[in-house]
């Protein structure tokens, strides 16, 4: 059976949220050690000197939590090479955890019960490790439920070199000192046992697991007919242990490289993962197109089944997060729930965001109508499509142009380039309009404030909410990137720390959310209200009844003209004198080819490039940001239309700078008020024009912080450039921009910042 491959940071962000929850920081303790790190995890004394660092930490142990105590007890056990006594003391655990988590689902801690109890047997019967540890594992995982059993083995095949890193690290963090602080040895004992199982027993878990998954689940490959189009290939998995028929979970993706069918099994449905693209033939696969005709054609198919109580809920990330929505332009029947993470919406994220045309686009439409495998290679590597952006980039030739300068166009990529706006081609793939008010099934939307799909996710559930206020859809949104969607939460994102509140198991939510949908059993807490938003720098989960309810006080700041360069003010007072911000961009200018913006989420300085920058006085006291920025521009331009970043930043004391949100908002302002028509600007007059931004945030901005703003005209090597002509986008060149584009931004300019009121 096919698992969802974990990314490489993924498994790293599941060891460290695994020892953080295990390796619980100890409280009390006694004065430091002497102590001095090895180099690496490799070198030869590591166990000896890990060892010696237990047994003198052992006798002044100490912590007042009982389940704390014995976690960390065993830890140091182990460490020591006592694993009959740290089995013990890991038994003494489970049963305190086993009354006080009665019904919940099993926890991390299971790895180390299962690797104490296996060094405990080959020290007991004097067997070889993999002998012993195959007697563990099928003593401890062998009687778990279907959903405990799949945890644990999802647990179990995280990469060893996932364990090795986070060992390294802290190795090198202590490498400097001469001391150890007793919480931090703890810490470190916790990664070195980490590191020391998964190299133990990660050769021994694939033939473990396989054989595991057979007893508990029954698998078939089957092709579904859909009428006028190729026959769909979909795995169907499903629990041996289920008597009666059970609803189905759905997800239709694009291929087989992701398949949640046996975790939607162990949880107790009928797991089905449908590949659009896998085995197809004529006429060739369009993205997005045809997908609500071959959802309805699998969700029939799926209902004539034995095995099938006639419910189908559907779910998925990005194009199959995309899907459900395309079945729900004409829901059948039997569709009874949908919960999506980070989500795709074309015509509105892809193949172009805020109207602006991705060249990524060109890449992918290539990747997904690809039928010959020997090119398959050519679409991982990165390099040869930077260098086809700098290409174009610097040629100055049409957006049109891509595919004839990389030698392949592509009519798919033309066809949606001759639709910029939010037209009927694209509002044929999803519901739109009153179709929202008719879908009258639970919803459930996750995404992250640095998702790159987050504008569809808040897409769909404003939209729904709009056409019907009583639509039954939840919302979910914390500190996540569209990698943390689908892999987990990860405790560190592009260098910015996550509050541990945000550390939830995303993934089993949705199932919990689908217990609850289809099931009757009780609403998760973390999803209490329509809209659920952790705030970042505040550690704290928040629930409301609606966006607009986020902000019941927002306030306006003005971008004032105060100030020198590329730096201006960002003040709470419309300045009485009038004043404005001159900004030149030269579209002439190519030397730039290579410059993309940074991915950290955390800088020391700000890259402005084409931008101007607003900064507030640092603040007198903390203020809360949650909801959607709003804006009113007044501005004079030389041309008849300008695409705009918009990004803001917490300016921390210390002058590091925080994003709120990631990637910036992209905005074409011929598109700011109405994204299916298109009103292009008065060149030369000024003019006022409001904007909302399609991101969502929340952060507690601390006192003597700054807020900063920086908008930034769009002219990178990976996106369309608009050269303002008024005309058609894509067929604008450099000829275009042969007069720079000069911009005046009014002291009446504001952004709207959604504060929450106290």
């Amino acid at each position: 059976m096919t698992r969802p491959a974990p990314s490489r940071l993924a498994a790293l962000c599941a060891a460290l949220a695994f020892l953080a929850c295990l390796g619980l920081a100890p409280r009390g303790l006694a004065q430091d050690l002497d102590f001095r790190a090895p180099g690496s995890p490799a070198d030869a004394n590591v166990p000896s000197v890990m060892r010696d660092l237990a047994v003198r930490l052992l006798p002044v142990y100490q912590e007042s939590d009982p389940d704390r105590y014995l976690a960390n007890l065993s830890a140091l056990q182990m460490a020591a090479g006592d694993y009959a006594a740290a089995d013990m003391s890991r038994q003494s655990l489970r049963e305190r955890r086993r009354r006080a988590d009665s019904g919940r689902p099993i926890g991390r801690g299971a790895i180390f019960d299962l690797y104490a109890h296996a060094k405990a047997l080959q020290a007991q019967d004097n067997v070889p490790f993999a002998e012993a540890f195959t007697k563990a594992y099928h003593e401890r995982v062998g009687h778990l439920s279907d959903h405990d059993a799949y945890a644990v083995e999802r647990w179990l095949e995280a990469p060893a070199q996932a364990a090795e890193q986070s060992f390294q690290r802290l190795l090198d963090e202590q490498r400097p000192k001469d001391i150890i602080d007793p919480a931090e040895a703890v810490k470190l004992l916790w990664a070195y046992l980490a590191y020391d199982a998964y190299r133990a027993f990660g050769p021994l878990i694939a033939p473990l697991d396989a054989e595991d998954e057979a007893r508990r689940f029954e698998e078939s490959e089957v092709l579904v007919k859909v009428p006028n189009r190729p026959a769909i290939a979909a795995t169907v998995i499903r629990p041996r242990s289920a008597t009666t028929a059970l609803p189905a979970l759905l997800e239709l993706g694009l291929d087989a490289s992701r398949n949640y069918a046996e975790e939607s099994a162990a949880h107790g449905y009928v797991g089905i993962a449908a590949h659009l693209v896998t085995g197809r033939g004529d006429p060739p696969f369009v993205p997005y197109q045809h997908d609500t005709e071959e959802a309805r054609a699998i969700i029939a198919w799926i209902i004539k089944q034995s095995w099938s109580d006639g419910r189908v809920g559907m779910f998925g990330e990005g194009y199959s997060g995309f899907t459900p929505w395309a079945a729900a332009a004409r829901p059948p029947k039997a569709l009874r729930a949908i919960a999506t993470f980070a989500p795709s919406a074309p015509g509105i994220d892809a193949p172009m965001s805020g109207n602006i045309f991705h060249n990524s686009a060109y890449r992918w439409s290539l990747r997904v109508t690809n039928t010959r495998p020997d090119l398959d290679a050519s679409f991982e590597d990165d390099a040869p499509w930077q260098a086809l952006n700098e290409q174009w980039y610097k040629s100055g030739r049409p957006f049109r142009d891509l595919g004839r300068i990389h030698g392949q166009p592509d009519a798919i990529f033309q066809r949606w380039l001759n639709h910029p706006s939010y037209d009927r081609f694209w509002q044929t793939m999803i519901p739109f309009g009153e179709k929202f008010a008719h879908l009258d099934i639970p919803v459930l939307s996750m995404t992250g404030y640095f998702c790159e799909s987050e504008p569809a996710a808040l897409y769909y559930f404003s939209e729904h909410l709009r056409a019907n206020p009583q639509a039954d859809h939840t919302l979910l949104i914390g500190p996540y990137d569209d990698d943390a969607m689908q892999h987990g939460a990860a405790p560190e994102l592009h260098g910015y720390e996550v509050d541990p509140a945000a550390l939830i198991d995303l993934r089993e939510l949705r199932y919990q959310w689908f217990d609850h949908a289809l099931k009757a059993a009780a609403l998760p807490p973390q999803l209490s209200e329509r809209v659920n938003y952790e705030v970042m720098g505040a550690n704290e989960w928040r629930h409301a009844a609606s966006l607009a309810a986020l902000s019941a006080a927002p306030q306006k700041f003005y971008l004032d003209a105060a100030g020198s360069g590329e730096r201006h003010r960002l003040t709470r007072r419309r300045s009485a004198k009038p004043g404005s911000v001159r900004q030149i961009v030269s579209f002439t200018d190519r030397s730039d080819a290579g410059w993309l913006p940074p991915a950290d989420l955390i800088s020391k300085s700000l890259v402005t490039h084409y931008a101007v920058i607003f900064a507030s006085e640092p603040l007198a006291k903390p203020l809360e940001v949650s909801g959607l920025l709003a804006g009113h521009l007044d501005f004079t331009v030389n041309r008849m239309d300008v695409d705009l970043n918009i990004v803001m930043y917490e300016q921390l004391a210390d002058g590091d700078y925080v994003r709120l949100f990631n990637p910036a908002y992209e905005l074409r302002l011929s598109y700011a008020r109405d994204r299916v028509h298109r009103h292009l600007l008065k060149a030369g007059e000024r003019q006022q024009l409001a904007f909302e931004v399609e991101r969502m945030t929340s952060r507690l901005i601390q006192a003597n912080s700054r807020i900063v703003v920086a908008v930034r005209v769009a002219k990178r090597p990976d996106r369309e450039i608009n050269y303002g002509t008024g005309g058609d986008v894509s067929e604008e060149s450099i000829a275009d921009g042969k007069v720079p584009l000069r911009i005046r931004w009014y002291n009446d300019s504001y952004i709207e910042l959604p504060v929450r009121a106290k």
